[in-house]
């Protein structure tokens, strides 16, 4: 036995609406279940029962075991001092509340159909399935409880994206523009290299950015110098050694500090490597200025007009300082400005849309309805289950389902296998 189903089994009702009683012969009526708690505290907040026909309101506990209580500390716990109903598997102790008064308990154990039971054990068996639990029954799920439900978890998933942006905005005292640029730079570093290209940008008093965009050498010497590819010792041609000039000029004129850890070249491909990512970047900033208004705040931002700007001369023919190679100019990609897209300028939009009260789903939907789905294996086997994935908007939203739901066996938290759970208990 689980914990979250007898979580379901209350919040759904799944035991007999007239007959309930406590372990010590009270009779239960079951008039509202409450709502139900996913943080700390009571697992559901303001129930309303009946006992022997008098009415409560108050929170409810949810255990395998009564001693569970015990075992958690719930004993000293306030949170816990308004519990009414301890909802159990199996009642193993009598518990009772720090006045000395016993808390009623529901057994459900004898109350539970053994459908239900043997349905829910069918959908976590390992032995079932080989991507998802519910992967031989996904196809029998109706098309608008699972749109309904995809359209959720994409919001869920730009939430969780969310968090990132509102820690950068407490970092930059609420400067969107600054943020925009620390997000970019996560982006650009992609997986190898986000997290050490956002410490990067926070060596970097914005304002700094701002003076030196009609000036590429050295906004680009800049970015290189604060990643730790302009050392001394790692000089090896004539552009190179430039860009070493002008940074430490800018290194001493403002006071700048650089991060402990260089960016890594390992496992990327070459178009991916740090020097390309910044010289592109650099090359963005030195062509736009107020870059917020222009991919946020705008109805319809032309993306690929912004994005659509290459590198400095140097870069077409050099992957790496001192390496010369066959030239190619090194535009951003058109998958490369889809992943900006979903990762960056669609989760800021969230963000600031939500901030001034004029979020729109609908239309955050639509923006990502041009954006090419993700090719993944996610993704891939989702489509061998006959999921309709047409664009970003919804391969994100089955990439949520997976990571937060079908991998971490949280099958009664979602509602397809809600919907699997009332279809067949």
């Amino acid at each position: 036995m689980r914990e979250d189903l007898l979580h379901f089994m209350w919040m759904y009702r799944k035991y007999p609406i007239n007959g309930l009683v406590t372990e010590t012969g009270d009779t239960i009526e079951v008039e509202s279940t409450g709502i139900h708690n996913h943080l700390s505290g009571p697992d559901f907040f303001n129930a309303k029962l009946r006992l022997n026909g008098q009415l409560w309101a108050g929170n409810v506990e949810i255990h395998i075991k009564s001693s569970d209580w015990y075992a958690h500390k719930h004993q000293d716990d306030c949170n816990y001092d308004n519990v009414i109903l301890h909802v159990v598997w199996e009642d193993d102790i009598s518990v009772f509340r720090k006045d000395g008064s016993q808390i009623p308990t529901l057994s459900l154990k004898e109350y539970i159909s053994e459908e239900l039971l043997k349905t829910y054990k069918t959908l976590l068996d390992s032995k079932n399935y080989k991507f998802i639990n519910c992967e031989k029954e996904f196809h029998t799920i109706n098309e608008f409880v699972k749109n309904n439900w995809l359209d959720r978890l994409f919001i869920e998933r730009l939430e969780q994206k969310s968090l990132l942006i509102n820690q950068l905005l407490s970092y930059t005292n609420n400067d969107w523009e600054h943020v925009l640029f620390l997000m970019l730079l996560k982006n650009f570093g992609s997986k190898i290299n986000g997290d050490n290209f956002i410490e990067l940008g926070k060596t970097i008093d914005f304002p700094i950015i701002r003076k030196l965009q009609n000036k590429p050498l050295a906004l680009e010497s800049l970015f290189m110098g604060q990643a730790r590819l302009l050392e001394n010792d790692q000089v090896k041609d004539a552009y190179q050694d430039s860009l070493l000039k002008e940074y430490i000029f800018l290194k001493n004129k403002f006071s700048l500090n650089t991060p402990f850890k260089a960016p890594d070249f390992f496992k990327l491909r070459p178009h991916n490597f740090p020097t390309i990512r910044l010289a592109q970047l650099s090359a963005i900033y030195s062509s736009n200025s107020n870059l917020f208004h222009l991919l946020i705040e705008e109805d319809h931002p032309n993306m690929a007009e912004v994005f659509n700007v290459g590198t400095s001369e140097y870069w077409e023919t050099h992957f790496n300082f001192g390496k010369t190679s066959k030239k190619s100019i090194k535009r951003i990609s058109n998958s490369f400005l889809d992943l900006i897209i979903i990762n960056t300028i669609i989760p800021l939009k969230f963000c600031f849309q939500s901030y001034k009260g004029t979020f729109d789903h609908e239309k955050l939907f639509q923006d990502l309805s041009y954006v090419k789905k993700e090719d993944n294996s996610i993704i891939l086997n989702f489509r061998k289950l006959n999921a309709s994935i047409k664009d970003a908007k919804d391969s994100q939203s089955y990439i949520q389902l997976y990571n937060e739901y079908c991998v971490k066996d949280k099958c009664l938290d979602c509602v397809i296998g809600g919907a699997l759970m009332n279809i067949k208990g």
